[in-house]
Order: C-alpha cells, then structure tokens, then sequence
C-alpha cells in the first residue's frame, strides 16, 4: 500500500516546513508566512534498513563521481552572448554568461514580457537559438506583441505550455541557446501536488530548471511576480537558487524604466540600466544624467543635484523638495524615492542644528524618474533642496551636492569623489559642494569644489552670499 500525502504547513518566506499552523515561522520569524500544502509521500525504509550504519548505508543509492583539478576545467570567462541591447548587457556585466538563470521581476505591466520578448528576438537575429515559453498569454498575444517591435521577435519560437516535464523535454529536444519562462508562478510539476504558484511548486520548478540549465549551458530566464511588499513571489530561496535577479522598476505614469541588478554572481551589483517605454517597445537609455535632468526648471527653489553611484555608473539626479505651511492639524510627510526614516532623521538634524524648524509645515520629497536613492551621498542634496524651499531660494543649477550628513550636523565624505565629479563635469557643473575631508587631491577639470564642514557653512554659502 502507497503512503498517503499529508498535509505541512510551508513558509513562503524561507521554505521550511512546519507539522501545523503557527502564527510566525519559527525558523525565520516571519509573521503569517504559513500556507498549507500537500507534501509528497516519502519511500518508507525497512526496520533492517534503519539499523545499518556506517560509511555503507550513508552512501547508499550513490555513485563515485569524477573530481577534477581546477586549473583543468576549461573557463568559460570571455564567453558571453551579446544582445545587442547595451543597457541590459551592460546590468548583466557584459551580457548573457551560458548555462547561467536570470529571474526578472517587477510590477504587473511594468514591462518584464515586452524586455525579455525583444531580448530574445535580438538573441534570435544573431543566430542564437531562442525559445518563448508562455504560460500567462495566449499564441496570439504573444504575436501581437512582437509586431508592436517591428518584427524583430517575429522568428522567435514560442510554446504555450505550463508543465515543467513537457518545457524541458521540448528544450532538450532542441540546441537552444536561452530559454524565457513567463512566468515562474505559472510552472508547476507533475511529481509535487499542489496548485502553480505555491511554495513548493515553485522552488522545486526552479531548482530543475537551474539544474537544466547548468546541464546543457542553456541559459534561462524566468519572470517573476511581486508581492505587495515588493519582494518577488514564492520562497526566498528562489531567489538564493538563480544565478542573477534583476528588478524591472518605473513609476507607471514615466516612459522611463530602470532595470537594476540585485544578485549577479558573474558581475556587479546594484547595476542599473535605463529604458524608454515606447510604442515600439523598450529603448536603451544611454545617458541616464541627461534624461533625468533634461526637465529641470531655472532658478526654481527646492531643487539640487546629486551623483548617486548605481553600481559602477554614477548618474545625476534632481532631488525636488517642497516644505509648505501644514494645512491639518499634523504635517505631512511624504516621500517618494527616499526613505522616510532617512527623511525625519534630516529634518530632525535641520531643526537641531541649523535652526529649520519644520514643525508647522508639510515636507514633500521627491527623486526625480522614480529612482530610488539607497546610498547617503545625496543626503546634502535633500537637505539643501528643503532649506531652498524653506527660504524660497534657488541653488544654482550649475551646483551640484556630495555628502552624507550626520547627526552633529556634520558633512562626511562619500566614496569614489572623482567618478561623480567626472560625471558632473560632463553635464556641465561647474561647482562641487562636498566635504572638506573628501575633496580629491587631483582637481576636476571644469568644476570649482567648495569644501564645507557642517550644514551651517553650507546654507551661509548658499542664501547668505
């Protein structure tokens, strides 16, 4: 007689399983990550089994595998397939490594299809055998969409499949160079109950595919669902079991996307890439600095410049902030790009230290292009952009601002000074406001660097001139 399934209890954060509900995992502490599912039976072992000990009985069922040298494994370093597409190349770290899987997530319609649509029509063009596997759309929609770009994912094949078994049997069936899976939640396998989409399903999906493409250096890509919290769906570990994981970022009302790396074993990470959402698809934003400040106003207070480092590529960005008379009993605080905790610490700062009280008035920050700023360097922008519109005054334009600005009211340095200034001096800036202990022994060429201590030597500077 076949044991019967039973039910566990699987968190959807860490994957670890529990015999009954619980309100809190108790292996990574998660709250209400918990869903039921159906475990796969296990082959009962004999009572005789259970007593055999020994090297023997741990090795049972295995075989000697071959061990060679590593200076005799042959590198596969220089082998990368090019799309053509630079700034998905360029987030990849020099473009797609074989046998590697790439999970793309992002919010619905954010674009993840139309990317890896084009990505795999440019892999097709060049000669590298592709293969589409759609599980959320139907043949026609997928055509329908590779018409919009003009034709160049038109020779794409496409299979409209959900069953693992059936995709890796009709890959392996074919010398496929990458394989798109849209998307991962839509997978499921024959040897696990359960519905696509659960804990289960999922990483075991994963883990076969990975697996596959290690196998027949087939590069994968997956897309994958976000949660409300904006972390991708299914277990944690999916994203430990991918080779990269790319988020796909963009507020929905911009034309503009940001592709950023968040795990990527064969390059950097926190790499951006920026595209232009068009009629024709995605396009490659080379110059990221000039299409986030190419609307700037003149002489518009409540507003200053930064360079933030995206991974290797600084870029300029515009920090919009606006401090107005509360119109509620409670100011409001809000802020789009930067964190909020980060904010309150600021104006805390700003009240003790240099005297902006912001008690009675609403603060609304705002990172120009729906970029997220993770990183303390444009914290003397946010703060010269609040004091600006505190005192109704404009910055120059030509300035640009490079400091993290700590509780004493103090300015700190920030790491790799000359690689933003170079960028700055690119785009035309002429004045650097920095600290002085992070002011570079070599000069910028172009741009005059002003070396300041606290926040009250800069806003002397600024609106006392």
């Amino acid at each position: 007689m076949s044991p019967k399934a039973k039910t566990v209890y699987r968190c959807t954060n860490c994957g670890a399983d529990h015999p009954k509900w619980a309100g809190r995992c108790d292996i990574c502490g998660e709250w209400n990550s918990l869903v039921e599912e159906m475990a796969a039976p296990r082959a009962s072992s004999t009572a005789s089994g259970r007593r055999v000990q020994g090297q023997k009985s741990m090795a049972e069922g295995g075989s000697v595998a071959p061990t060679p040298r590593l200076r005799d494994i042959k590198s596969s370093a220089g082998r990368r397939l090019k799309t053509g597409i630079k700034e998905f190349d360029f987030v990849l770290g020099g473009g797609i490594v074989p046998g590697s899987m790439v999970l793309v997530g992002g919010e619905p319609g954010i674009g993840k299809s139309t990317l890896l649509l084009q990505v795999a029509g440019r892999l097709q063009e060049l000669g590298h055998s592709t293969l589409y596997v759609s599980g959320e759309e139907s043949a026609l929609q997928v055509k329908l969409r590779a018409e919009r770009l003009h034709g160049s994912a038109e020779d794409v094949a496409l299979l409209n499949e959900t069953l693992l078994e059936t995709i890796i049997a009709t890959a392996g069936s074919q010398r496929l160079d990458a394989i798109v899976i849209d998307s991962i939640q839509t997978v499921f396998t024959s040897d696990l109950e359960g519905a696509p989409g659960n804990v289960g399903q999922v990483r075991e999906c994963a883990a076969r595919l990975m697996r596959f493409a290690k196998e027949t250096e087939t590069t994968v890509f997956a897309v994958g669902h976000v949660t409300k919290g904006g972390g991708i769906a299914g277990p944690k570990t999916l994203e430990h079991i991918v080779d990269t994981v790319l988020y796909f970022e963009g507020e929905g009302m911009l034309e503009h996307r940001v592709l950023r790396a968040t795990k990527n074993r064969f390059g950097s990470v926190d790499e951006i890439g920026v595209f232009r959402m068009t009629e024709e698809g995605l396009i490659a934003v080379e110059n990221p600095s000039e299409l986030f400040l190419g609307d700037r106003l003149h002489n518009s207070s409540g507003s200053a410049v930064t360079a933030l480092l995206e991974g290797t590529r600084p870029v300029l960005i515009e920090i919009q902030g606006l401090a107005a008379k509360a119109g509620y009993g409670t100011p409001q605080r809000v802020s789009t790009g930067y964190d909020a905790r980060r904010l309150a610490l600021l104006l805390a700062v700003l009240d003790k230290r240099a005297g902006l009280s912001f008690s009675q008035l609403d603060v609304f920050l705002n990172v120009v292009g729906g970029v997220r700023m993770q990183e303390p360097a444009g914290d003397l922008a946010v703060a010269s952009a609040l004091a600006s519109s505190v005192y109704d005054r404009p910055v120059a334009n030509s300035a640009i601002f490079l400091g993290e600005v700590g509780l004493g009211g103090e300015i700190r340095p920030v790491s790799q000074t000359e690689r933003r200034l170079g960028e700055a001096g690119k785009m035309g800036m002429t004045t650097a406001y920095m600290a002085e202990r992070g002011i570079p022994k070599r000069g910028t060429r172009g741009i005059e660097i002003v070396g300041v201590r606290t926040i009250n030597d800069l806003f002397r500077q600024l609106f006392n001139g």
